[in-house]
């Protein structure tokens, strides 16, 4: 490849980073609490209130039926509006979130559910108020299985960030399609997925790493 190819690379994957890293810092922090909503909302939680639940359990469930293109496309009047334009890394930011959000979500609510339940009946049996029980018993001991679950939405938003760039979003999608798959250059498409796999597999083994030393402690 020339030099100006190693370097469209180079910025396509710093553009990649950027796109996953800030979509996942939004899904992280607004996955955790909608999943801990749905747990201690649901008929026999600390908090419940079943017609809620089921209200905002539907909203879950019709973000996450929606293939990740369509709902790319669907957005497009928010993204445009909230970013002031369609292509690039900041539009991308915002499909990639709103995607990654009710997934990391659901993922969380199974960790948080398989929380012993005799641990909270202890903790109010001790005189725990319930925000106390969110914050020192279910949040604790999900942890590795939060951890492990947002590795796995790390992986998804990797493959999706790929696939956002079918509608110019930038980062090695975007470079793949219109120098590799427009242009018939078979030696940019396997470089651009050589860097995703190892990308997709330094993840893994990280997030892997950090779930076994949770579990160990």
């Amino acid at each position: 490849m020339s030099d100006a190819m190693i370097a469209r690379v180079l910025q396509a994957f710093v553009d990649t980073l950027a796109m996953v890293g800030i979509s996942a810092g939004i899904a992280l922090l607004a996955g955790i609490p909608l999943a801990l909503f749905l747990v201690v909302s649901a008929p026999g939680g600390i908090f419940a209130s079943p017609i809620v639940h089921r209200a905002l359990s539907a909203v879950v469930n019709g973000f996450r039926a929606t293939p990740f293109i369509v709902l790319l496309v669907a957005l497009l009047p928010l993204t445009r509006l909230l970013t002031g334009t369609t292509i690039g890394v900041w539009a991308a930011i915002v499909p990639l979130s709103i995607s990654a959000t009710p997934f990391f979500a659901r993922i969380a609510e199974v960790s948080l559910r398989e929380v012993d339940k005799g641990l909270i009946e202890a903790a109010q049996a001790m005189g725990c108020r319930r925000r106390h029980i969110v914050r020192h018993v279910l949040l604790p001991e999900a942890l590795p299985g939060l951890v492990g679950g947002f590795t796995v939405t790390l992986v998804t938003m990797i493959g999706a960030s790929a696939m956002a760039g079918a509608v110019g979003a930038g980062g090695l999608g975007d470079l793949a399609i219109r120098y590799g798959y427009q242009r018939f250059d078979t030696t940019l498409m396997l470089v651009v997925i050589v860097i995703l796999v190892a990308l997709v597999s330094l993840v893994q083994f990280a997030g892997d790493y950090a779930m076994r030393r949770l579990r160990d402690r």
